[in-house]
């Protein structure tokens, strides 16, 4: 196993930490375009205080905002939430591994932590979206048991990119 993977420590965001956290939602969108329906160019103009609200209403039984730290460096990032209340689905947003970082593991960790927080809040399965194609993020996905789920959509307007939903039933 390589240094930095036995470095990788994968927690909670906590809410003083919003200049970390922006900064890594910003580098996935700059790094990772056709992996989100959000875009750089429009998170980018989000004044601080944006940034700050979104750590600052977490509902700790419905939100888990993962950071995926190498060290002290914050190299990666998942977002696991309820929509509704009572929802027994979970989903994954905003998943991003720092390309210094990828193949070593951080993505897993961070997707199984996500994993195990929706199974320990009641969820009967996770939901995510990804981008179509043959990608790591997508053969991750498959390797944990993650299924397509419906007709691949438009990543987002005017996009010729398609998102294909993936859900994971727990105790299949």
């Amino acid at each position: 196993m390589s240094e930095a993977s036995t470095n990788v420590i994968v927690r909670p965001f906590i809410q003083t930490e919003w200049p970390q956290y922006r900064d890594t939602r910003l580098n996935a969108l700059k790094d990772s375009p056709d992996a989100f329906s959000s875009v750089y160019e429009t998170a980018a103009l989000l004044a601080d205080s944006d940034w700050q609200d979104r750590l600052a209403r977490i509902a700790p039984d419905r939100d888990l905002p993962l950071a995926g730290l190498v060290g002290t460096e914050f190299a990666g990032m998942a977002w696991a939430r309820f929509d509704e209340p009572n929802d027994k689905t979970a989903h994954l947003y905003q998943m991003w591994v720092s390309p210094a970082y990828r193949g070593k593991g951080l993505a897993r960790k961070l997707l199984l932590e996500a994993m195990a927080w929706a199974l320990s809040h009641g969820a009967r399965s996770m939901r995510l979206g990804v981008t179509c194609g043959d990608t790591p993020a997508r053969k991750l996905y498959e390797k944990i048991g993650f299924e397509a789920r419906g007709t691949p959509e438009p990543l987002r307007a005017a996009s010729d990119l398609k998102i294909q939903t993936m859900e994971y039933l727990f105790n299949k």
